[in-house]
């Protein structure tokens, strides 16, 4: 299993319209995302992480340079962020 972490700085008075770019784009990910397995939404005092599973690298580096991800998420989010997202691949084992 391949897991994408992506960690967001958004300040807590946007956190509500952060979670709406989340759940508009839950249910699209999971049903034409090539290999997709879940999406989870972490959310903790400091800032808040999206979790993905995959079922293989290429499909999670595939996600990151596609349009839903690249132009939908990024363009939704992009006035929330605090920071430049932290981006990570984890193979589990």
């Amino acid at each position: 299993m391949i897991y994408l972490q992506i960690t967001l700085k958004i300040a807590h008075a946007n956190r509500a319209a952060a979670a709406a770019v989340y759940r508009d784009y839950k249910a699209p990910f999971l049903n034409t995302i090539a290999g997709a397995k879940s999406k989870e939404l972490l959310v903790r005092v400091e800032d808040v992480q999206v979790l993905h599973a995959f079922d293989s690298l290429d499909n999670a580096n595939a996600y990151l340079a596609g349009e839903m991800f690249t132009a939908d998420v990024v363009g939704g989010l992009k006035p929330l962020l605090e920071a430049a997202p932290d981006i990570r691949i984890y193979q589990a084992y």
